[in-house]
């Protein structure tokens, strides 16, 4: 009996050493279980404060302000265009300068009805009409200015000499074509570009930087 109760106590005895052993051992793992994640997402809260509030976010409200900036042009070119008509697109396109540059109604309704209007030496009318003829008409109906009558040379002779670089919309450019004295006028717009009265497509918008013209151009002048 005594011996039973001896191998009792022994296996007592070594079921409470397991049973500690176990607990200790749980408790190891739930202190690795709970301190692994809270490492890492102590490192995930670091790397996700330095994205939002270090560098890049410098970066971030730079761009914004930028951004801020040139949506601030946009909205003030927007509104121009907004407000642009059609006569104002296709003549920029044909000037090739900016919508808000386009301007001169006026001037630009006198070209439109007369775009077109076949060479005729003489001509003074829708018909028909000179290079001097032209002028004199646009002159006349968009400056107010009466030139009646003034043929390509005597236009030359009143006007006050500019050079290509001087012109202003409005000026007179002048051509010596095939000829000592000048023999062609037109009225400059802008960008280098003048309307006239083509002998070969009557009315119509040239560059004074293709070769012909820049071969035969004369000067320029103003009224």
């Amino acid at each position: 009996m005594i011996r039973v109760k001896g191998h009792l106590w022994v296996k007592l005895s070594i079921c409470v050493l397991s049973l500690s052993s176990c607990a200790s051992l749980h408790k190891g793992t739930a202190k690795k279980t709970t301190t692994t994640p809270t490492t890492a997402d102590n490192r995930h809260a670091e790397f996700i404060d330095g994205i939002s509030t270090g560098r890049n976010n410098r970066n971030n409200t730079s761009s914004y302000n930028k951004d801020v900036s040139i949506s601030k042009n946009i909205t003030r070119g927007s509104a121009n265009l907004e407000n642009a008509q059609s006569w104002q697109f296709k003549y920029a396109q044909v000037l090739d300068v900016p919508v808000e540059e386009v301007l001169n109604q006026r001037l630009y309704s006198f070209i439109e009805e007369w775009w077109g209007t076949p060479y005729r030496l003489g001509g003074k009318t829708r018909n028909g009409i000179d290079c001097s003829g032209f002028v004199n008409t646009l002159l006349n109906a968009v400056f107010q200015l009466s030139m009646a009558g003034s043929n390509s040379v005597q236009l030359y002779n009143q006007v006050t000499r500019l050079s290509s670089r001087e012109l202003h919309e409005g000026d007179l450019v002048f051509f010596k074509i095939h000829h000592k004295r000048v023999s062609h006028v037109g009225i400059y717009l802008e960008n280098d570009k003048f309307v006239h009265a083509s002998t070969s497509a009557g009315v119509m918008i040239s560059d004074l930087k293709e070769p012909y013209w820049k071969k035969y151009f004369a000067g320029g002048g103003r009224l």
